[in-house]
């Protein structure tokens, strides 16, 4: 019988306390046995309302404990990189939240010192989990709906009062579209195979008071023909928040969040959206308990590992898009 994988959560904020720990509450197959973040308070005030049993206020004392198998990675971004490989040092498993690094260089950096430690490094890109998104992946790729021709996404959110690391450009890497963005565009491109791109044009603007991006628009055009748009706010006006993602086809489209499929039958365009009972929770925690366990399967050799190099094709557009924003112009790939 295989044993719990004994699981330590590096860094307490935000995503920790609305995702990651209320899905550890009750996960199968593992245990939250450390929680680890510099608010030492914070770290004690939680791990005593879950009961998990050891906090730490410092990562490498945390992975010199030998108490641990594998570590979720919930860090501010520019920290992701260094706490990853501090973890692999150790010989220590990794989920990371995105992004895996602010650069390529990083990025390089940990899938080899990962492969040379023989650990497994997993990148927290939740929406592909998502039941949603699973159903409608089975669509693009049994051909129902014909050719792939573009995606269309966005995330709008209202303005915050609050500041903190996203707002420094150091420590977030980017703003509204690295904070939106970036899980959008690596959804795309993952559902399209990575076609490869081709250019990219994108604007920005910043209109509060930090060092990053407040808007973001961009246009990316990819060899096959397929071309994606992306359009994200974290400083939207309007009557309410929105999120979207579309798939245009030749003989179709689908758009997420309800999932809704349309297909040309007969020369009509027909509904054929599956239909099932209702989730018993949101698509948010749905997904983050799929990304967990599929983490815990891949440990336990019941799930296919693989290595994240597809976050360097991510990266390669990511730094495109930034460099067509600051100077703009359009980036030929």
């Amino acid at each position: 019988m295989t044993r719990d994988i004994r699981l330590g959560l590096v860094g307490a904020g935000a995503i920790a306390q609305l995702a990651h720990l209320p899905v550890l509450s009750r996960i199968r197959g593992a245990q939250l046995v450390a929680i680890c973040d510099n608010d030492g308070p914070k770290a004690g005030a939680l791990a005593q309302r879950l009961g998990v049993p050891d906090i730490f206020t410092d990562i490498d004392e945390l992975l010199d404990s030998e108490e641990i198998d594998a570590v979720i990675i919930a860090t501010p971004n520019h920290l992701h990189e260094p706490h990853v490989l501090r973890a692999i040092k150790q010989k220590v498993h990794v989920l990371c939240e995105r992004p895996l690094s602010l650069t390529s260089g990083g990025i390089t950096r940990i899938l080899k010192a990962a492969d040379a430690a023989g650990r497994k490094v997993v990148v927290g890109n939740n929406h592909r989990f998502r039941s949603d998104v699973q159903q409608l992946s089975h669509f693009l790729h049994g051909g129902e709906l014909g050719r792939m021709t573009g995606m269309r996404a966005g995330q709008y959110q209202f303005k915050s009062d609050q500041q903190g690391w996203r707002q420094r450009k150091a420590e977030a890497g980017g703003g509204a579209f690295l904070e939106f963005g970036y899980p959008l565009l690596d959804l795309a491109l993952w559902l399209a195979d990575f076609p490869e791109p081709v250019r990219v044009s994108a604007h920005m603007d910043k209109v509060g008071t930090g060092s990053v991006e407040d808007t973001m628009l961009v246009h990316l055009e990819c060899a096959t023909g397929i071309s994606f748009s992306f359009d994200v706010s974290w400083v939207y006006v309007g009557q309410e928040e929105r999120w979207w993602f579309e798939v245009l086809s030749s003989r179709g489209s689908a758009r997420l969040s309800p999932l809704r499929v349309v297909k040309e039958l007969n020369g009509r365009p027909t509904t054929v959206s599956p239909t099932g009972a209702s989730a018993r929770e949101s698509v948010f925690l749905q997904s983050y308990r799929a990304e967990i366990a599929h983490f815990i399967a891949v440990l336990n050799e019941e799930a296919t590992y693989e290595p994240p190099e597809d976050q360097l094709r991510v990266m390669r557009v990511l730094d495109a898009i930034y460099k067509s924003a600051e100077e703009g112009r359009e980036i030929r790939l």
